[in-house]
């Protein structure tokens, strides 16, 4: 096995004429996007489980409330029908809850796509010299970065930061735009 450094790694630790910080900094970004994409797939096993598991459980609720209602209208069976019918509203209302789990899971993974998408355009940006120095590259970059955003207060996030927002206020102001919808609808969110 050779001692040096693949062409592609880093080269902070023994730099020669040939170190660029620009090689570094292109790196980061792609370990940064290759450690989001490697938390997505393997995230994505256990909620299709999860998944499978909820669809099992609605398509096993439909049968026991079909069930129920084949039951003769006895005064017993009244009782245990109601009781029947009591459980089956909880456990529906727990699998209620956890599809809308399922849906901010989605969205989650959508964003976090968007970011390796957004890493990979950076870094092929800052990578390539002919690019790098022209403002047109940049502002097709930000302009491919933006149009991924589908709520209109991520896009307002985006160009309050672009506009020389801090974005730590950029983010306290989306979220509590985000948080009013929430208390205005409720506590329901309609995500998509």
């Amino acid at each position: 096995m050779s001692s040096e450094t693949p062409a592609n790694g880093t080269r902070a630790h023994a730099p020669d004429l040939d170190w660029s910080q620009v090689r570094e900094t292109v790196l980061m970004m792609e370990l940064a996007a290759g450690q989001v994409e490697a938390a997505m797939r393997e995230s994505n096993s256990s909620v299709e489980v999860l998944t499978d598991t909820f669809t099992s459980l609605a398509g096993t609720l439909q049968l026991i409330e079909a069930a129920v209602t084949t039951l003769p209208d006895t005064v017993g069976n009244g009782l245990v029908k109601a009781e029947i019918q009591g459980h089956t509203d909880v456990v529906s209302d727990k699998i209620h809850h956890a599809i809308v789990a399922f849906q901010f899971y989605d969205k989650l993974m959508q964003r976090l796509a968007h970011v390796c998408n957004s890493l990979e355009g950076l870094s092929n940006l800052v990578s390539d010299p002919k690019r790098l120095y022209q403002p047109r590259e940049w502002v097709a970059l930000q302009n491919m970065v933006r149009s991924k955003y589908t709520m209109v207060e991520e896009r307002a996030m985006f160009d309050a930061v672009v506009h020389g927002m801090p974005v730590e206020q950029a983010l306290d102001e989306y979220m509590q735009v985000r948080m009013k919808e929430v208390e205005e609808s409720g506590g329901e969110i309609e995500l998509f």
